[in-house]
């Protein structure tokens, strides 16, 4: 699943993912653009994480940090994103992408 998940930011597709919620407690299916794979920059845990902007939060856009673990299946979409629907910090990627000025 990393892999084909990094090969989506490098493709600027959309992703579904589908991941164990832990705070609904019940399977959920986000469409995402896939943002990042590595650790996070705000959890006590470092381990790596599947790093996403999510399209269909119940709240608000927001990004979406699932552990591997969570994650039931990645599929990729034929629909593309652009990252400035919502990368608006000068980024500091764990993996390495073209993106031009949000790289």
């Amino acid at each position: 699943m990393e892999k084909q998940f990094i090969d989506a930011i490098h493709s600027l597709n959309k992703v579904r993912i589908t991941f164990h919620s832990k705070e609904d407690g019940v399977p959920l299916s986000r469409v995402c653009a896939p943002m990042d794979f590595g650790p996070s920059r705000r959890a006590h845990s470092k381990e790596d994480r599947f790093h996403s902007w999510d399209y269909e939060s119940d709240q608000k856009n927001h990004v979406l940090s699932l552990l591997p673990n969570q994650i039931i299946s990645i599929e990729v979409l034929g629909e593309n994103f652009h990252p400035s629907e919502f990368v608006t910090w000068q980024p500091n990627w764990f993996v390495t992408r073209d993106w031009g000025a949000y790289s």
